[in-house]
């Protein structure tokens, strides 16, 4: 095959592909502008679920959540209007069958990535609890710093990052004790048992109500009898405080110290564990030597 012959083949092909362009270019032409316009849709729906949101007082998270939920849907529309311009032999249900089939496959290959982000819009739409929070789930207590359509972001009391995945946080019981701007808590104290009890219950709630953590005006300080130790009557004193964990540190600090001033003054044994030994048999009494003192010295 000599180079003439070469040159005539590929020019025959070249001017096939170029009659096949020019007959497709009005198919061409109209998928793009198609996807031009799906375009500028998308950016019109964006806009409009921000307007809203915003006067709706709804979170960011959220309102990125339902622009990336309508992108993705006006997106695969105007893809399927303009792949059935491009191609006349792809019909809308054939096309509609082919993206079943690719959906049915990336859903097996990331189910645990659709599970999170179904927790996530869940989380975000029904908003158990916010940015700021303290939770606790799982064993990992923190702060809530940031809530994605994936993962959660929570700062532990430690000043560790605990990244957990918003499917836990879905399917698992959340204790969020931030909820309300109080919450109750509660020490044991025990006195002598000589001591009488009507007294030192007195004594302990008159202090506890002073401390300026004791939200007493808004809840009434308990302080009740709660049994009988091995070497004291066990006292349940139960007040309201401030609900971050800091707050309820502080506040049980300054109540210890409060209740162990009072009863110091009051002249109430605050007691620590007796021992009562006794023995089957009589146990002889020997008086030590001076010298056996100093070697035991």
């Amino acid at each position: 095959m000599n180079l003439a012959t070469i040159t005539k083949i590929l020019s025959e092909q070249l001017s096939e592909y170029a009659a096949v362009l020019v007959a497709g270019a009005p198919r061409m032409a109209a998928a793009l502008l198609i996807l031009v316009f799906t375009g500028l849709i998308v950016m019109l729906a964006r806009y409009v679920i921000g307007r809203i949101g915003r006067k709706a007082g709804m979170r960011t998270n959220m309102m990125g959540v339902l622009r990336m939920l309508a992108a993705v849907g006006f997106w695969i529309i105007g893809f399927l209007v303009a792949l059935t311009v491009l191609f006349p032999s792809i019909t809308p249900d054939k096309a509609l069958a082919t993206l079943g089939l690719g959906s049915v496959a990336v859903g097996f290959a990331f189910k645990d990535t659709f599970e999170n982000f179904l927790a996530g819009a869940l989380i975000l739409f029904r908003e158990p609890f916010a940015i700021g929070d303290y939770v606790e789930c799982q064993e990992v207590e923190g702060q809530v710093e940031d809530i994605t359509i994936r993962d959660s972001y929570i700062r532990q009391t430690d000043g560790q990052l605990v990244v957990m995945p918003n499917h836990d946080l879905f399917d698992n019981p959340v204790t969020v004790r931030t909820d309300r701007d109080l919450r109750r808590t509660t020490i044991m104290c025990g006195v002598g048992y000589g001591e009488n009890v009507d007294e030192a219950r007195a004594v302990i709630q008159a202090a506890v109500e002073n401390v300026d953590t004791v939200r007493s005006d808004v809840k009434d300080v308990q302080v009740f009898a709660n049994g009988f130790g091995d070497s004291s009557i066990d006292f349940e004193v139960t007040w309201w405080t401030g609900s971050k964990p800091l707050d309820i540190r502080t506040s049980r600090d300054q109540v210890v110290a409060a209740v162990k001033n009072a009863l110091d003054q009051a002249g109430i044994e605050i007691p620590f564990p007796y021992r009562t030994l006794t023995f089957s048999e009589p146990v002889a009494v020997v008086a030590a030597t001076g010298a056996e003192k100093e070697a035991a010295e």
